[in-house]
Formats: structure tokens, sequence, C-alpha cells
């Protein structure tokens, strides 16, 4: 059951199986409000502890629950201190595709996105091709960051003074072809990245009072250059190229997307944070065009060639972010392994709270994928005489996909909890997250 913003609801946490013998215990009716991570949590268990005591719960599972809040209390403070080093980045400049798109290509090409997408959280469309936030929107959201705003996103008196948002669904690494779904690839939104901060510094020296919607000029060296691109390179060349090809394509990518890091950090880039691309083959999509041979199918029941394709490509990512770190001395690379990430959630799916790993909310068709590619999510369409509906399912925070293409909200916000550990990052970096709870409402 959704709540609205301020309206009661019920809240469910999940603890270790080593503090309790269930893994999903009814706790408390809380409101929703957009806080951090760590100190929604915290405040949640203090008044779950609150009410399970006048409602009369068991002992241990009142002393699981008090021990958890000490460990997130003790947390706390050590969570302030290193945020405050490591996290504490004046502004984000985002790069890359619809996994962090928060509108860029919906204002560029001035498409409209329907409900359901957005329902879950902005109660309406906002751009996102999710139910509700992205990965990036739980990130900034921990760093106690706004969400950023598309570049090109200019009604309602956008604020970027905390960093642009350029990422634009569809985009590639690659230049684009002509039957491309965006034309906005890594190379142009780093060029949009240029007229951007030119001009940011163009209307700074006037002196106008134009800070509460620019960046400052230190942020362009000081801020995070967050980069999650290249899923749309691999899934668009199985339509047209052999494995093999693929493969061979994967340097030429490796090559563009160096060339647009360089040019980054020649402009004052330093630190960068940047995703691998996840399990391409456990897409309702990619299952759908490519999987109906039950030989081509993995024991998750992902499409194999897909997810080695995308195997390769992270290694090849993968040392080239060592290489870059090697190269420039003064800069950070983060390496986020968001593949293991995805794999192990849709691995373990049941066990993390969900009931679908592959088939998505979003879609026609119903069961097992409930995917149509000739009906985007919320859309209706005749075909054959026959009037279509793309429906979402009851609850999508049972579901790991989205639209088939996309990831829920829900599993957004597994996979952000996750990246935080730090544990999943070369080099890793100590414990923004260190609380072992799945909150879930």
């Amino acid at each position: 059951m959704k709540a609205k913003p301020g309206q009661q609801k019920l809240c469910f946490l999940t603890l270790p199986p080593h503090l309790a013998s269930k893994q999903t215990l009814p706790i408390a009716h809380i409101n929703n409000q957009k806080t951090s991570f760590l100190s929604s949590s915290l405040q949640t268990l203090s008044r779950c502890l609150l009410v399970l005591g006048q409602q009369g719960y068991h002992s241990r599972t009142m002393a699981n629950i008090t021990s958890v809040i000490q460990i997130i209390t003790l947390f706390a403070i050590v969570f302030s201190t290193a945020s405050s080093v490591d996290f504490n980045f004046p502004a984000v400049f985002n790069f890359g595709d619809s996994n962090s798109d928060t509108g860029e290509l919906v204002a560029a090409l001035g498409d409209f996105l329907e409900l359901p997408n957005g329902q879950a959280y902005f109660k309406a469309p906002t751009g996102r091709f999710c139910d509700g936030r992205l990965i990036i929107d739980f990130l900034m959201d921990a760093m106690d960051l706004p969400f950023l705003n598309a570049y090109l996103d200019s009604i309602g008196t956008p604020s970027f003074r905390k960093g642009c948002n350029f990422a634009a669904a569809g985009s590639t690494i690659l230049p684009p072809t002509a039957n491309a779904v965006s034309p906005f690839s890594l190379g142009v939104q780093v060029a949009q990245f240029f007229r951007f901060k030119a001009r940011v510094l163009e209307l700074l020296a006037t002196g106008k009072k134009l800070g509460k919607y620019l960046p400052t000029e230190d942020s362009f060296q000081k801020g995070l250059y967050m980069i999650d691109i290249g899923q749309n390179d691999l899934a668009g060349a199985f339509y047209s190229k052999t494995y093999d090809q693929i493969l061979a394509l994967i340097p030429s990518v490796m090559i563009e997307f160096e060339t647009g890091v360089k040019k980054l950090y020649d402009q004052g880039a330093r630190n960068f944070w940047i995703h691998n691309t996840g399990p391409l083959g456990c897409l309702a999509q990619n299952v759908a065009k490519f999987g109906t041979d039950a030989s081509s199918l993995d024991e998750l029941g992902c499409v194999s060639k897909h997810n080695q394709a995308a195997k390769v490509f992270n290694l090849q990512l993968h040392a080239l972010c060592k290489k870059l770190q090697g190269q420039y001395t003064d800069s950070n690379f983060t390496y986020v392994d968001i593949y293991t990430i995805k794999s192990n959630l849709i691995a373990n799916y049941s066990k993390l709270g969900f009931e679908q790993p592959i088939m998505a909310c979003c879609g026609y068709g119903g069961g097992p994928l409930n995917y149509d590619s000739r009906i985007a999510c919320g859309k209706t369409k005749v075909i054959n005489g026959t009037s279509m509906t793309a429906k979402a399912c009851n609850d999508s925070s049972q579901y790991v996909n989205w639209d088939g293409i996309h990831y829920t909200e829900a599993a957004n916000q597994y996979v952000s909890t996750q990246i935080l550990t730090g544990k999943y990052s070369d080099p890793p970096f100590s414990n923004k997250m260190p609380f072992l709870l799945s909150l879930k409402f």
C-alpha cells in the first residue's frame, strides 16, 4: 500500500539472519519523509521500538532492534566524520544513460512519460524511466545533496548550484548512429558540460546574485564526476552484430570513454566515480528477444552471451580506470562494480524481499516476462485491431524490473545501499552505510 507524503503507512524492517528468526517483521506506522538513509533508519527504528513496546512484542525482538539501534548510533558518529572527508563534494556532474537520466531526453525530444512512471515517489512522471527514484537519486540523498536537474530541463527555475545531470536515456559511449534513440553520446554530453561550465563562469563574472542557481567556480575542480554509461553500446550491438564482433568492438568503446574522461580532466575534473555495466542478459527486453531458445539462458534465466559481453566490457573498463589513476596521480578514480551487486540481487531476490527478478512490473503480455517491445510502460496502442495498454503491477516494490529495461525504485534502493558499503568499489572506501538493514516502505 502506497501512502502519500505525510500520511501513515506500514513499514517493514528486514534483519540479518543472526539477529532475527523471521526475515520480515511488521513494526510501526511512520511518516514517509525524504531524509538521508542513516538518519531516517535511526529515526524509524527508534519509533518502531517505542511502538513495539506499546504493542507488547516479544522481548527477543525488542532486544534485537535495540542492538541494531546501538550499532547504527555508533556508526552514525563514524559516518558523520567520514562523509565530511570523503563525500563532502560541493557539486556532482553526472554523465550517462537512462540508468541516471533525471529528465534530459524527455526535455530534449519533447516526448512524454506518463503514469505509472514516477508513481512510487514523485506521484507524477519526472523524466525518469522508473516508478520512482534512480540510483543517482539515492546517492545524492546519501551525500545530503538535492536531486540533480537535467541540463536541458529549463522549466520551473531549476537550480544547478549543487551540480548538473547530462545523462540522457538511450545514450551510448560511441557516437550515435542514424537509428540511435538518443543523439547525446558521451562525447556530446562532455561538450554540453564545456558549454555549461563556460556559461556559469561568464554569469558569475558579471557579479549578479546567481549563487542560488549556479555552482561556485571551485565546484568544477572539487566536485564529483559520475559516469554510468555503456549499456546501450552493448545491448544495441546485439541486434546487428555477432558475439565475436561485439567483443571486438569493446576496445573502440574504451578509447572513446578514455577520450571523454581526459577532456573532463583537462577542464579541472579530479574526482571520478565510474559505474560498470549491469547484467544485460537479465533484462526482460533481452530475454524476450534473445532468450527464446532455452539453451541461450543461464541458471538464473538470463541470456548468457549478453552477460558474458558485459563481463568483458567491465574487465576492460576496470583496467582503464586503473590506467587513468596511474596516469593522473592528482585525481581519484573510483570504479564501482554494479554488475556484481545487480547479479546478487537477481540471484537472491527472494531472500531480499522481492517476488519477481526478471518479469517486468509495467508491461503487457503477462507472465513470464510481461514485456512487449511494441508498447512502452503507460502507453496504449491499437495492434491488429486490439487496444493494448502497458499497465503497472499492483506492487512495484516486489519487482526488480520496472518496464523490461529499467529497475524499480525498490531495486535501485537496494543497489544504492550496497554501493555505499564501499566493498564493491576499487579502491574500496570505508563504509558510509555500515548497518546491515534493508528498509522497505
